[in-house]
This record gives structure tokens, sequence and C-alpha cells, in this order.
């Protein structure tokens, strides 16, 4: 048995390691919350002349693809990174210049001598606002998912707008050659900023819309854009079968949020030059006198007034199925994922819980790239939502970089 002199001082020790431990983690929380506290302050102080940026100079489109426009270089950043905002140049899917937005991140220290690796990320839906650009929030790198652990792997980060977002440009929600090219020419952009050290390895990361991006992207690269090698490709939930994701959706809300954003896409990029393929041919006069509305809010911020507009729509918002009535049926198919074999392995991660991507379409588009030959790697993180699932299969996607992407 112990003597009291002897429980004394165990419990001293204790208390003391207590003390210890509490002092470090206040310490660790502490710097944390400096270093986000000069992050916000410089955000902040960027935000006064921030619309300025996006305003584009006359010969704003004179220009290859993937040559910058203009870049500034941002005040509030993720520790131990720089960063910039960039104006850059690309083309729609059929070849004519865009002016495209964007940021660009890259983390401290010296580079390899060919550059660093870029993670090109492909944003989930925001909207279709101008005002929707991830670059224009006021935290610009909170929804790049992983971006720390990026960082920390020594890559240079891109994330395009899309065309049509943060600046004038064509409505281009879901169009995927559109987006195909906004990415791989963000990729060139950021290698036209010295200080970003961007080489020509390129790993395609992408959560929902921004998966679909990445896909038609790593599908598009080998002809669009030759020069860079495509090492690896990444997609949460990938909105990869359009056809699929309408179909599951056509009486919910999800379809009326989806379809208010991408059929007025599908009308303008295609209308002109495709017989019937107009707005009031597949959706009711209901639902064309509210999407424009619908248009000017963004997903994010305004979640609940989208459902309030668009709750009234379930059941009365499209005319006809779309999955099954031209030309829609073409354009949902023409701007779906697995057109062709690319050669880089592909990772998809799949929450177990998602409602708006459902994990069977995910599974048969993963059977599908599978017998196209493409090298999948898949995993399905239980409790996962479409929101959560990206960040979720972080730790899934970094080991399977170690293997892929060194």
């Amino acid at each position: 048995m112990r003597d009291g002199t002897a429980d004394r001082a165990s419990r001293s020790r204790v208390r003391r390691w207590i003390a210890i431990g509490a002092a470090v983690l206040l310490a660790i929380v502490g710097a944390v919350v400096a270093v986000e506290a000069v992050r916000v302050a410089g955000d902040a102080e960027e935000r006064p002349g921030l619309a300025r940026f996006y305003e584009q100079p006359d010969d704003a489109a004179n220009g290859a693809p993937g040559t910058l426009v203009r870049s500034e270089e941002l005040a509030g950043t993720p520790a131990e990174s720089r960063a910039w905002r960039i104006m850059y140049r690309s083309t729609d899917l059929n070849g004519a210049p865009i002016v495209v937005t964007g940021i660009v991140v890259v983390p401290l220290g010296p580079a390899p001598a060919s550059g660093r690796t870029v993670l090109a990320w492909g944003h989930p839906t925001t909207g279709t606002d101008p005002s929707c650009a991830p670059s224009r929030a006021f935290d610009p790198f909170i929804g790049i998912e992983g971006l720390r652990m990026m960082l920390d792997r020594g890559y240079t980060v891109v994330a395009t707008d899309y065309a049509g977002m943060g600046t004038t440009g064509p409505n281009s929600y879901l169009v995927g050659e559109t987006a195909a090219h906004t990415v791989i020419d963000a990729v060139r952009a950021a290698q036209r900023i010295p200080d970003a050290q961007a080489g020509d390895r390129v790993v395609l990361w992408g959560h929902s819309q921004g998966g679909q991006a990445v896909l038609f992207a790593a599908e598009n690269a080998p002809d669009y854009a030759p020069e860079l090698d495509i090492v690896a490709v990444a997609a949460a939930a990938p909105a990869a079968d359009l056809t699929a994701l309408m179909g599951s959706h056509l009486d919910d809300i999800s379809g009326v949020t989806i379809g208010s954003y991408a059929f007025p896409a599908f009308a303008s990029v295609y209308g002109p030059s495709t017989p019937g393929a107009e707005l009031g041919g597949i959706l009711t006069s209901a639902a064309v006198a509210q999407v424009p509305e619908m248009n000017r809010l963004c997903l994010l911020t305004h979640l609940d007034q989208l459902h309030t507009i668009g709750q009234p729509l379930v059941g009365d918002f499209f005319l006809h199925d779309p999955t099954t009535t031209e030309p829609w049926t073409t354009l949902l198919a023409a701007n779906s994922a697995g057109r062709t074999r690319f050669e880089a392995p592909l990772f998809i991660a799949q929450g177990a819980d998602d409602e708006l991507v459902l994990p069977a379409d995910t599974e048969d588009f993963i059977a599908h790239e599978r017998q196209l030959g493409v090298d999948v790697s898949y995993t399905s993180v239980p409790l996962a939502t479409h929101a959560t699932i990206a960040y979720l299969a972080l730790p899934a996607l970094e080991a399977w970089l170690d293997a892929h992407a060194r």
C-alpha cells in the first residue's frame, strides 16, 4: 500500500503534466488563431477594390489560351503560403475565346528543379451568377477541399471559377467541354506566374460539378494541352452521368435547383445551333418565370431562398422528362463523362449517405470507366453525405496520391 506522501507526489506530477498539456494546447490554439486573424485581416483589406479586378479590359480575350490578362498577389493567405487572384484566357466548347478568373496558391520554400506538381481544383456547385465565384468570396480558400493537405505535399494549387463566374462570360454550368478547358488553362495560367513555381505535372481533383469538370479535363488534355502530364485524377461524388443525375431527381427540390442552373445554361449554349434546345420546350411556364431569379442566387449563401422559390415547382418544373426527350437526351449524354479512356489513374470517393449523387449511379460510372480500361480506385465512406464526402475522403486520397503521384 502506498503512503500518503507518495500519493501526494503522484497527484502533483499529474497536475503538472495536465498544466503543461493545457499550456501547449493553448499555445497551439493561440498560434492558429493568430495566423487566421492575419489571413482574415488580409481578406478584409482586399474587399474595397475587389470588383475592379473582375472588370475585363477591352482586349482581355486577345491571346492564347492559358495566358494571363492580369494577376494580383493576395494579402490574406493560408499559413506558410503565397497566393494570387488571376484573370486568364481560355476557350469554350466551340473554341471561341473566353475570359475566366480563379486563384493560385503555392507553399513557401524551394521547389523541385522541374517545378511543383500542380493541383487543379474543380469546385462543387456554388451558383451561376458572377457573384457566386469562389475567388470573389471573403475567404477564397475555404472552399478548396484539401487545400492544406495539397500545400503540405508541395503542390501549387490552382482553382478556376469556371466561365461566366467571377467575370463576364458564357454560362457554362455542367457544360463539360468548356469546364475542361477552364480547368486546363488555369494550370497554364499558373505557369505564367514565376513565383508560383508551377511545373508540367498535374493532379486533377474535383467535387460534384467539379468532378465532372476534372473528368472532362482528363479526357480532353491529350489533345487540348499535350504539353501537360496528367499524373492522377480524383473526384468526390462526381456529377459524371447527367442522365442518371437528372433522372434521379425529376420530382424533388434537388432536381429543381440543379435544373434551374443547368437548363438555362444548356439553352444559352446550345439553343442557337440545336433545334429544340429552347428553355420553353422543356420547362413549364411557371419554371421559366422563376429560373432568372434562382440564377441570381448563390447556392451556399442563399439555399433557403432557392428552396423557397423552388419548392412550389416540385412536380411542375419539367414539361417533359429531359432524359427521354430530344434534344435534351443527347445534350445530357454529351455532357456526361466517360466518352473516352485516359491514361492517368482515377480515384473516386462516394458518400454512402449521399442523396444527390447516388452511390448506385457512381458505381455504374466506375464500372463503365473500368470497361474503357481506366485504372479506377474506389472508396465508399460510411455516413458521408454529398456535402461532406470530399473532406472525409482526404485520408484515403492522400494515401492514394502517395502511391500514384509521387
